[in-house]
Formats: structure tokens, C-alpha cells, sequence
């Protein structure tokens, strides 16, 4: 019997090393491949299935990856993420359809393509809101915008120069945050590379398109400190609650979290398990908040940070039931896989 190779792009910033690391302790093959190569097709010809994290801010990964996933899994080829799962990562806009159509507890969500439809629905409309681009993580791309004069100004910029994709003053800010909190020598010096890097911008961050040309907007919900992150990998969900910036409204990329989710939101959980079956992808994590005591989901992606799950004590079954163990999340990204190739 042939013994399965596994293809895995390798970035160290990705789920690659730790994909490797399960390769090597399992005696399983796997074959190191470069997605950006031309004859990459070639290069699977020896493999049985290819893993490749690619990530929102490579330019590179954003202009054929949706494309080529879908071409391989056209043609027979396992590969994580899958297509389903491709084409709505890092697309906040093709998400708030996704979600609608399968009728999925949605924040309330609002998208306009030109600039009469958006100025006519602030107009109407209350504040504040929650403005965004579609793209980005860390809530580096989300505004919370409080008054119809301010909302106006971020409209006439959409359809006029647009935004950077990849906010580099909101990544200081960040980095300026992370510091005031921690009160750490790696924050401090932190700081002084993300001056570095507002003044002079990655390569990789300068070649991401400006957005421009839409508008879209959630409904911002008061008085909630926290959201609950639930990452489904097939019938296993890793789940943490991650609270908001002091005298701020955005939880992702806070670094402020427990384990401990509390009762209620086992909610999320389970509209996690429901979303994820209906939506065919192999995983997906989620962004909850709790309206008026409902969950709503923010937006969804195919994988979390790699360092966003590294000490979690367990993981939910999909009757709900909690599994208490030491684990890695890329562990059972690669099992499922290997699940579907026996």
C-alpha cells in the first residue's frame, strides 16, 4: 500500500512548523513545496494532498490563492483550507452574504457599493456604528464612528483616495497599547519598530491594494466588554473570551483573555458546530457578541492566529461535552485531513 505525502507550504509564521513537527513525531511523509512556484502543479504530482496556511496581508497569496485552491480541488486534489473556505477568508463583504444566506446569527450588517446609496443611508440611520474594510485582523481596519459629520468624511474617503489595507497608525496604536499594559521591555522596544515600520512601510504592505469603493458597517453593540472566539476544526472547538481595550470597543488583538467562556455563550459553541457543518469548510473561527443575551456572530476565517490558541486546557465535542487535555490546534487541522485521505 502506497504511503501518503503530505505537501505543506512552509512559512514560520504559519501552521507549517507545527504541521511538520506532527509529520516527523507520526513517521508520516511529507514534501516541503512553494506555492509561488510556477511549476507548483508539477511539484504535487508526488503528493497526496497539500496544506498551505496563507495569510490576509501577503499581496502575493491574495492574487491567485482563492484560484488555485479551487483548481486543485477541481481536479480531485485534497488541500487545506478548501476552496469554500478560500474564497470568504480575509472578505468581511462576501462573509455578510454567506452568513445571510444560510440564515446564521449575523450582527446587523449593512454594504453599499456607491456613494449616493451609502450618504443616503447615513442620513437615516443612528450612531455610532461600526465601519470597516473587509479585509485585515486585529481590528487594525474598524472604526467606531459617532456622529453622521464623521460618518459623512469616511464615505467621501471610500469613494474618493480609499484606505490603506493595512492600517499602520492603528498598528502603532496597538503596539503603543500593548506597552501601557504589559509595561515590558519586548513591548517597549516593540514600539520603536512599529514607528519603524509607520514611517517606512514592508514591502508586502505597500503592494496590498487601497480599498475603496464600498462601504460596510455593523451595528455597534453597547455595553459589551468582551466577545467569545470559538475555532471549530471538524468536531472539535477550542473557545476563549477575549475582552476589550481599556476606554476602546475592540476586543481582537487586545491580548486580554480566559479560558473561561461561562455558561451562556456554550450557545456560541453550538452555532459554531451548526455554521461550519452547513458551510462545508474543514475549520473556521468565529467572532461572537452577546446581543441583549443573543450570540451574533462579527465575521468568520477559515484559521486563527497561530498564536492565538497556545496553552488552551481542552476543547468541546460536538454534543457539547468538554475534552480537558493539552493540545494544538494544527494537530487537528493535519489528523482531519489525514482522516478524509485514509
Amino acid at each position: 500500500m502506497k504511503k501518503i505525502t503530505i505537501a505543506i507550504h512552509y512559512h514560520e509564521n504559519s501552521y507549517a512548523p507545527k504541521w511538520i513537527e506532527y509529520c516527523e513525531q507520526h513517521d508520516i511523509n511529507y514534501q516541503l513545496v512553494n506555492c509561488y512556484d510556477s511549476d507548483i502543479m508539477e511539484q504535487l504530482k508526488a503528493c497526496d494532498a497539500l496544506m498551505w496556511h496563507w495569510g490576509h496581508s501577503d499581496y502575493k497569496a491574495q492574487l491567485f490563492a482563492r484560484q488555485f485552491i479551487g483548481a486543485l480541488e477541481a481536479g480531485g486534489f485534497p488541500v487545506y483550507p478548501n476552496a469554500q473556505a478560500s474564497w470568504y477568508f480575509d472578505d468581511k463583504l462576501g462573509q455578510k452574504y454567506l452568513l445571510e444566506s444560510i440564515e446564521a446569527p449575523l450582527v446587523e450588517s449593512y454594504a453599499f457599493y456607491d456613494k449616493p446609496s451609502a450618504l443616503e443611508w447615513i442620513n437615516k440611520t443612528s450612531f455610532p456604528k461600526v465601519f470597516k474594510l473587509r479585509n485585515g485582523a486585529g481590528s487594525h481596519n474598524v472604526q467606531l464612528i459617532k456622529s453622521r459629520a464623521k460618518a459623512i468624511a469616511y464615505v467621501n474617503r471610500a469613494f474618493g483616495n480609499g484606505f490603506q489595507a493595512n492600517h499602520r497608525g492603528a498598528v502603532l496604536a496597538d503596539k503603543w497599547w500593548h506597552f501601557k499594559r504589559d509595561k515590558s521591555l519586548k513591548s517597549f522596544f516593540n514600539i520603536s519598530r512599529g514607528i519603524y515600520r509607520y514611517l517606512i512601510p514592508h514591502q508586502k504592505n505597500r503592494e496590498l491594494p487601497r480599498e475603496r469603493n464600498y462601504l460596510y458597517a455593523q451595528k455597534f453593540i453597547e455595553n459589551c466588554d468582551h466577545d467569545i472566539r470559538v475555532f471549530v476544526i471538524g468536531d472539535r472547538a477550542v473557545t476563549k473570551k477575549r475582552f476589550v481595550r481599556e476606554d476602546d470597543f475592540r476586543a481582537s488583538g487586545s491580548g486580554r483573555m480566559t479560558w473561561d467562556i461561562g455558561q451562556i455563550p456554550k450557545a456560541c459553541v453550538e452555532i459554531a458546530f451548526q455554521t461550519r457543518e452547513r458551510l462545508g469548510m474543514p475549520s473556521i473561527a468565529f467572532d461572537f457578541v452577546m446581543d441583549q443575551g443573543e450570540p451574533k456572530i462579527v465575521e468568520i476565517s477559515y484559521a486563527a492566529s497561530e498564536r492565538g490558541f497556545p496553552d488552551c486546557p481542552g476543547y468541546w465535542n460536538r454534543d457539547l461535552s468538554w475534552t480537558r487535555t493539552p493540545l494544538r490546534v494544527e494537530y487537528f487541522i493535519i489528523e482531519d485531513l489525514l482522516k478524509r485521505l485514509e
